[in-house]
């Protein structure tokens, strides 16, 4: 089963195609957007990220969804598989001109109504999902706790993508069930 579109009241979240890469480098490209999630990237790798996305869908049916307001990509929120540990992993990127308007949390929220609704309802079906980050990006451990996420301070780890030294590379981890979703 593939999960191609969702929408909320003012978000919808589908398939990147080759018409957003321009817009998926731009974010990726921003400075203020990578300041706690690593360096910039260069046309060549933001492309090369957008097909490792497209390839998740192709295999798995979910990823990474573009994040669109009125017509427009402004990010991603959505699933991977981190390729240092088990587990699948909710994340949210945005391009810096539209932070603070909730946009994250709003399309996470999506994100997760379908990871956590059981298979045969029509949802991905997952058991758990994890969410991570750097110990510094304050903006993303908000819309973790905003979204009802516990703090695993026994699973906090250095990043093993990170250098050693590099104050990016110390990470902090959250956990949530489909029984705690949605929070209370």
């Amino acid at each position: 089963m593939s999960f191609d579109r969702l929408e909320t009241d003012r978000l919808v979240l589908r398939r990147w195609t080759d018409a957003d890469r321009s817009a998926f480098h731009a974010m990726n490209s921003d400075p203020a957007v990578m300041a706690t999630l690593g360096p910039v990237m260069r046309r060549s790798e933001s492309d090369a990220f957008m097909n490792r996305i497209t390839e998740a869908f192709e295999l798995q049916g979910y990823g990474l969804w573009c994040v669109e307001v009125d017509g427009e990509p402004i990010g991603f929120t959505g699933y991977m598989k981190p390729w240092f540990r088990d587990g699948v992993e909710i994340g949210w990127r945005i391009m810096s001109h539209a932070w603070g308007r909730g946009y994250a949390p709003e399309a996470a929220r999506a994100c997760l109504d379908l990871g956590f609704r059981p298979r045969d309802d029509g949802g991905i079906g997952f058991d758990e999902v994890i969410t991570f980050t750097a110990r510094s990006n304050d903006k993303s451990i908000r819309v973790m706790e905003k979204l009802g996420f516990t703090r695993d301070p026994d699973g906090d780890f250095d990043h093993p993508g990170v250098a050693e030294g590099n104050p990016l590379r110390p990470h902090v981890l959250y956990r949530m069930t489909a029984t705690e979703w949605p929070p209370r």
